[in-house]
């Protein structure tokens, strides 16, 4: 008998490698833009706006047609459907600018070329005479000009704020700038669209939500949207660009396909692309943190305004999740926030790693920080004293059930000598000099769940075929995060085969209809257990076969490495399936899972959007040059809480790149519009990422692998895309300890973010005055 005590390779838990690693660093991995062209496949090239806001009175395109190889123009009068891709049906997101333009950049109309360089270079013959309108870029100045909201605003309040504040012992108010960040994903935006008979058409894009392309496909062509298939087998890369963004992209090229009936591909350049799609919100809030002579919060306040841009696309939630994260890690026992959903003449922003979540939380971190500085205690100090308790209640007024940030701080402060180093940083500066150092340490709390409750729900789809190979399909997309690696270990483990065993194909709406984007952490979450309730389907039907054919009980049967056991016997899998097929026996099932206990009301700003929390804690040291305001992150020592992990060198992966993405957001990223509207920061040479020399000299990141998720997640693991990005607030927060130290920790640096060389060389010099 074979020893059942065996393992498989590649189940759940194990140290796994990405499914495409050694694809991705050969360059064999296919990209959208790598698939074979159908014969005969022609170009399409966006045309631009000039002007941030403003009528058109003309459009010239004599030009444009007379350019070599250009078949014809798109305008929004050529749309046979309509004129939009708003994800929340606001009708507020024209694909092509009709009447008025609203910001510098914004699509008017595109070129069908024979080449990409021909429509290309054809969509800048083109003349378009505007009216020009006055503007406001950022949300202050459109607060000010009236501009109003692109969608509703939320509230979260617990207790008497204002109450509160007057009677607490110490008061702080300020103005906090927080810049956005572009999502500066390697592969850009990206569609190719091959026409159909009747109204049909197949789309291969980069995007993180196929279903709603499709949607909005079938939504402008005017067709249902059974006529429209959308593929997704990888992106490179998303952060949350390719979540709403890509609509438009797919929207012109499937117009174009059935209008021309030839497959249609659109790429912009890469400047294009940072123009015209949405980046994170920036915000500037205004905030006031009532608290005692033991550095204990008794009240906070805020105004959180941010810059939308023109249209709502997915504003609403990012703000409303940004006051779900106001917080932080920390109790306010009385609280009064407000998001300010500003309409600018901007793009429109979106989806980013975090979702607002960061903007909030790294705005509860300045006032610990105030709160630190005011009472000369050491920041760390000031964060444990209001680290949520379980059994207290957010501002949102969920129930704080699973808080293991104690431990996550006992264990962190010790393996990365915290208070020790503190003191060689104190001792340092104190010798003066122009290199100056600064140390912190910060958590994060973050809500896992879409806060819109229904996107929590997800299908998957497994056929084990007669030779006992696996074909496994899900609706939630690849863009390098893991997802397809995880996902295929638990269907393994489910199996007990070998990860070999199973072939992970494309997202496709033929297979997985009416998917939720992958987003919100919730990738694995929602699609493992889909998959897992797929694969418990088809093991339920075995079981009985097994149970009759080999005559013992159901519960003599068991799935065991590479076998199926049936009382003494062992079969091996793939000569079951095969006498399963024989027999009739069904070997193919659609799973389907929805979170449990989540609810959230929003016009009382009250429920449980998010089904449990995902912790962690960062201490960062950095170094600042006075005389320049440039600094290097010196070490960075990260303890992260992933639950019981389901492939831990791959959420290590997670962890340091979103730490490293969370600390350029911070620091490195920064967005400027000049006076016209114009985005200068559109390219590689304009817009700083971090490179590998912008990482920590030393980076020690584990996992608590200690932890497991309370609730019945996938195997008790926790999301990872997403929380880990707010670790990298303590580079910032470390910064300003450096900077403040120049007027010896009298005042806070008060830095805007990013913290930019510029700004930390003028916070220097403002210190020093």
């Amino acid at each position: 008998m074979k020893d059942d005590t065996a393992t498989i390779t590649g189940q759940a838990h194990q140290d796994t490698a990405h499914d495409s690693a050694a694809k991705h660093v050969t360059g064999r991995a296919e990209y959208t833009d790598d698939l074979v062209e159908p014969t005969g496949t022609i170009h399409a090239y966006l045309g631009l706006s000039s002007c941030a806001h403003g009528r058109i009175t003309g459009m010239d395109f004599t030009d444009t047609l007379a350019q070599p190889g250009v078949l014809g123009i798109l305008t929004a009068a050529d749309l046979p459907g309509v004129n939009d891709v708003s994800p929340n049906g606001k009708n507020d997101d024209p694909i092509f600018a009709e009447g008025v333009v609203q910001f510098w950049g914004q699509p008017v109309f595109a070129v069908i070329a024979e080449t990409r360089d021909q429509a290309r270079r054809a969509a800048h013959k083109a003349r378009i005479d505007y009216d020009v309108l006055p503007h406001a870029l950022d949300p202050i100045a459109a607060r000010d000009a009236g501009m109003g909201y692109v969608t509703d605003p939320l509230t979260l309040k617990r207790g008497d704020a204002p109450a509160a504040m007057a009677a607490a012992p110490r008061r702080i108010e300020g103005r906090f700038a927080i810049g956005g960040q572009d999502h500066f994903y390697l592969e850009g935006q990206i569609a190719m669209a091959v026409p159909g008979e009747d109204d049909e058409v197949v789309l291969h894009v980069s995007t993180q939500h196929p279903s709603e392309v499709q949607h909005m496909v079938a939504h402008v062509l005017g067709v249902p949207s059974n006529a429209v298939v959308v593929n997704v087998r990888r992106m490179g890369g998303g952060f949350g660009g390719k979540e709403t963004q890509m609509n438009l992209f797919a929207c012109v090229a499937a117009v174009a396909a059935k209008r021309w009936n030839r497959t249609v591909k659109i790429r912009p350049d890469r400047d294009d692309d940072m123009i015209a799609t949405g980046k994170r919100h920036d915000f500037v809030v205004d905030y006031a943190v009532g608290f005692d002579d033991d550095g204990r919060i008794r009240s906070v306040e805020g105004d959180f305004y941010a810059r939308c841009g023109f249209s709502a696309d997915l504003s609403g939630p990012v703000t409303d999740r940004a006051l779900f994260h106001a917080d932080n890690a920390y109790f306010y026992p009385d609280v009064r926030i407000s998001s300010h959903p500003m309409k600018t003449n901007t793009v429109s922003n979106t989806a980013f790693r975090g979702f607002g979540g960061p903007q909030g939380a790294i705005v509860a971190e300045r006032m610990v920080e105030e709160i630190a500085y005011a009472l000369g205690m050491d920041p760390l100090e000031v964060r444990k004293r209001n680290l949520y308790q379980n059994g207290q209640l957010t501002p949102y007024h969920q129930t704080v059930q699973d808080q293991i940030l104690p431990r996550i701080f006992d264990e962190l402060e010790a393996s990365s000598d915290y208070h020790a180093r503190r003191q060689a940083v104190l001792d340092w500066n104190a010798k003066g000099g122009v290199i100056r150092k600064g140390i912190a340490l910060t958590p994060v709390k973050f809500g896992i769940s879409f806060t819109a409750t229904w996107f929590n729900q997800a299908g998957a789809l497994i056929h084990v075929y007669s030779d006992g190979s696996i074909h496994l399909n899900h609706g939630g997309t690849e863009m390098g995060q893991g997802l397809n690696t995880k996902v295929a270990q638990v269907v393994a483990e489910a199996f007990q085969c070998d990860l070999s065993r199973i072939k992970i194909t494309k997202t496709t709406t033929e297979k997985v209809p009416n998917t939720s984007a992958t987003a919100a952490s919730s990738g694995t979450d929602l699609n493992g257990m889909a998959a897992l309730d797929a694969a418990e389907q088809i093991k339920a039907r075995l079981v009985t076969f097994v149970a009759e054919k080999w005559q013992v009980a159901p519960d003599q049967v068991a799935f065991v490495p590479g076998h199926v056991r049936a009382g003494d016997q062992m079969i091996p899998f793939a000569q079951v399936i095969r006498a399963a097929y024989m027999a009739r026996i069904q070997l193919s099932a659609a799973g389907f899972y929805k979170t449990p206990k989540i609810h959230w009301d929003r016009t009382t700003g009250q429920g449980r959007p998010f089904y449990y929390f995902a912790y962690g804690a960062a201490v960062a040291e950095v170094s600042v040059d006075t005389l320049t305001g440039e600094y290097v992150i010196d070490r960075a020592d990260v303890l992260h809480d992933v639950g019981r992990s389901l492939n831990p060198v791959l959420d290590r992966g997670q962890v340091e790149g979103a730490f490293v993405q969370g600390a350029g957001w911070l620091t490195t990223e920064e967005l400027w519009w000049d006076a016209k509207g114009r985005l200068r920061t559109h390219a590689p040479s304009t817009y700083k990422v971090p490179l590998a020399s912008d990482s920590p000299r030393i980076f020690n990141v584990a996992l608590a692998d200690w932890s497991a998720a309370s609730e019945r997640t996938i195997k008790r693991s926790k999301a990872v895309g997403e929380p880990p990005f707010v670790l990298g607030i303590s580079v910032f927060e470390a910064i300003n300890m450096a900077v403040a130290s120049v007027a010896d920790y009298r005042t806070p640096a008060r830095l805007d973010a990013p913290a930019t060389p510029e700004r930390v060389l003028m916070a220097v010099e403002r210190l020093r005055g």
